[in-house]
């Protein structure tokens, strides 16, 4: 039994990396992550070669993949295409979506407006259900934005009722792009996010300074939050938001917070430290 579901982004940790990290190298590298006991691994996505170049071998990944353990695979789509691509893989459970409740940023990020954007939703949704996949929507600047447009938790709860009413998502990832979301904005958000949508799984995916990982982590769980995103040592972030990366949420100081407060992750903390080790191959200093 676990007290909380915890997925770990190694997609997101590499794809922003200029070096291309060789196929072997990525699929060694999860294969170690697979052993850990996550309930969900991000492995990689589907989206254009010019948007994502370190991206563009996923499929050559999947194929070097040893899939004994039970841990799910997410893939990360932008478009149908993408969606086409990847759901023709049994292997992969999950299909992610980056949906921005900043205009601007949907934009910068899928090269679409927020209304084309759920267009492209309401067809990925259709190929979810067609091929049993699961999809999962990132509702991306969840705790504000560095280009001026509205923000506010009503908002959230706003474009989280359409996702789920309008097409059935019954899983967001309140995602904290550029590192801005505070301890006390944190506990707000999941709190009033998980009330008025009772019926979705809110998750959290944060990107943050180091210093400020555990005092995020214990808002979260505090607030109810159950379903959290990581990345081994805080590799990554996301190439699209800033010029400056702001490092994905690590997964260690997660782990940290979790065991002394007692709660259960089902992580086996060798295959883990396996893991850290084998990531000082992957990624520069």
């Amino acid at each position: 039994m676990i007290d909380v579901k915890l997925v770990e982004c190694p997609r997101d940790a590499m794809q922003g990396i200029h070096d291309f990290i060789p196929t072997d190298v990525k699929a060694g590298y999860i294969n170690r992550i697979l052993k850990c006991g996550f309930d969900t691994v991000d492995f990689g996505s589907f989206v254009s070669p010019k948007a994502i170049p370190q991206m563009r071998d996923t499929a050559d990944v999947l194929s070097k993949l040893d899939l004994t353990d039970k841990t799910s695979l997410l893939a990360i789509v932008a478009n149908e295409r993408g969606a086409e691509d990847a759901s023709v893989f049994d292997e992969i459970a999950v299909l992610g979506f980056p949906f921005s409740i900043s205009e601007t940023f949907q934009q910068r990020n899928t090269n679409s407006t927020r209304e084309e954007s759920l267009l492209r939703i309401e067809e990925i949704a259709k190929i979810c259900r067609r091929k049993n996949k699961e999809l999962v929507v990132y509702l991306s600047m969840g705790f504000g934005n560095p280009y001026g447009d509205e923000w506010s938790p009503e908002t959230i709860i706003e474009w989280g009722s359409l996702l789920h009413d309008r097409f059935g998502v019954s899983t967001l990832a309140l995602s904290d792009t550029i590192g801005a979301a505070t301890p006390e904005l944190v506990k707000s958000v999941f709190e009033t996010s998980i009330i008025e949508l009772p019926k979705v799984e809110i998750g959290a995916h944060l990107h943050t300074l180091r210093e400020n990982a555990i005092s995020l982590t214990e808002a979260a769980y505090q607030a109810g939050c159950r379903r959290f995103d990581g990345a081994i040592k805080g590799f990554g972030g996301c190439p699209m938001a800033k010029d400056e990366l702001t490092g994905n949420m690590p997964t260690e100081l997660m782990l940290e917070w979790f065991e002394s407060n007692s709660v259960l992750t089902g992580i086996n903390s060798d295959y883990f430290n396996a893991a850290m080790y084998y990531a000082g191959t992957v990624f520069p200093v």
